[in-house]
């Protein structure tokens, strides 16, 4: 299988700021997104071949095609729960290696706050109407103690590498103008914050819900050079779905999260990694909750099993550490508008191969990672996306 390695490039990105908008308009937030990317690449939205635009909640392509004036350009709405971005992305980098389009834009937008809703609203009963309902907290909680018992990790020792977690997030994000919380916070103040889902979950294990907008501008590795010295070359995107062991299974232990196993190994082949924690520049990974980003530590294969926690307290994840991860300030602190965050990963590495992220530059990236999940621990859809500043 061949697969997408730099045979597209992005050419250009934007980003709203992430926030609680309620002074702001969905049509506010396209546009200060799309219009950083036209001109980050010199383009008019008269350029553009087609959009594919990622939404949860959002369901036609109208929603953007009315407000940028696309002039009956096709447009292509589509959904992939938290991997809704990506999905985007992923769609629009086969638009482009398909032939058909020279420049197409990808978009990721939600608006959670005029919702009314201070989390994700619940999906449907599942069938027969059996299925549990339960919120993020609830079902992601249960990694905490299955960690600890097959790891023989104490449940102080656990509790302390997810506060440090989200003040590495918050940290980092204080740091960074488009977030929506910019203040750092102690492990102590974080320690003490109220419990969710007592004992396992606190309310600064979450990440918040917000609005925002992000977007990308792409064309082939050959026609970008007419576009400007220095693009970003796709190295893989790829999706892996649930096949339904986990929420079946009495063999799934609720310390991994398969899909992204699966997901990370197809991605890592296709894009010719073999050791992602020396490889990898920066790594933007789904804090959904503070325990989340410890197993997905492992998962995609920056840490062995059962020393993700271990690691995050050494500081391997800082941005001065080993590997840095959410050095955007993740969920935690940008909050998750679902089909913007995929796109919002990936514009960190575009600041960063450019120069441009400011007081959270790195010293000469190179390769960088943006990873989703959506649903619940054993049953999920998760996307891995790496990006290259360089071919090869």
């Amino acid at each position: 299988m061949a697969g997408l390695k730099d045979k597209v490039c992005v050419i250009g990105m934007g980003c709203s700021k992430f926030g609680e908008f309620f002074n702001k308009s969905r049509e506010d937030l396209i546009l200060e997104a799309v219009n950083e990317a036209l001109e980050d690449a010199g383009l008019q939205i008269e350029d553009i071949d087609a959009f594919w635009f990622g939404s949860y909640y959002e369901y036609y392509g109208y929603t953007i095609s009315t407000v940028l004036k696309t002039q009956y350009k096709p447009v292509t709405r589509v959904e992939n729960n938290c991997c809704t971005g990506a999905e985007a992305f992923r769609n629009a980098c086969y638009g482009v290696t398909s032939g058909e389009y020279k420049v197409v834009m990808a978009i990721g937008l939600e608006k959670l706050k005029d919702n009314g809703f201070s989390g994700n609203p619940d999906s449907p009963a599942y069938r027969d109407g059996t299925k549990p309902t339960y919120g993020g907290p609830g079902g992601f909680s249960l990694l905490v103690p299955a960690y600890c018992e097959k790891y023989g990790v104490s449940f102080g020792d656990i509790r302390d590498a997810m506060a440090t977690v989200a003040w590495k997030n918050h940290r980092n994000g204080a740091r960074n103008p488009k977030a929506m919380y910019r203040k750092e916070m102690t492990k102590e103040a974080i320690l003490r914050s109220p419990m969710v889902c007592e004992p396992y979950i606190s309310v600064m294990d979450c990440s918040g819900v917000s609005d925002g907008c992000a977007c990308a501008i792409l064309t082939s590795s050959e026609d970008a050079k007419y576009y400007r010295p220095d693009p970003m070359y796709v190295k893989c995107t790829e999706i892996a779905a649930a096949s339904g062991f986990g929420t079946f299974s009495t063999e799934y232990d609720y310390t991994t999260v398969k899909e992204t196993v699966h997901c990370a190994r197809n991605a890592y082949r296709k894009a010719g990694i073999t050791d992602p924690a020396k490889q990898l520049s920066l790594v933007e990974l789904h804090d959904c909750f503070t325990i989340t980003e410890i197993v997905l530590y492992e998962d995609l294969m920056l840490s062995e099993r059962g020393q993700g926690w271990r690691d995050c307290l050494e500081g391997k994840f800082l941005p001065e550490g080993q590997i840095p991860v959410n050095i955007d300030g993740g969920l935690k602190s940008f909050g998750h508008p679902v089909g913007a965050s995929g796109i919002r990963m990936l514009y960190e590495s575009w600041l960063q191969f450019h120069g441009r992220a400011g007081e959270r530059q790195l010293e000469n990236p190179t390769l960088g990672l943006a990873h989703n999940l959506g649903g619940y621990p054993w049953e999920n859809i998760s996307s891995v996306t790496i990006v290259g500043k360089n071919p090869g």
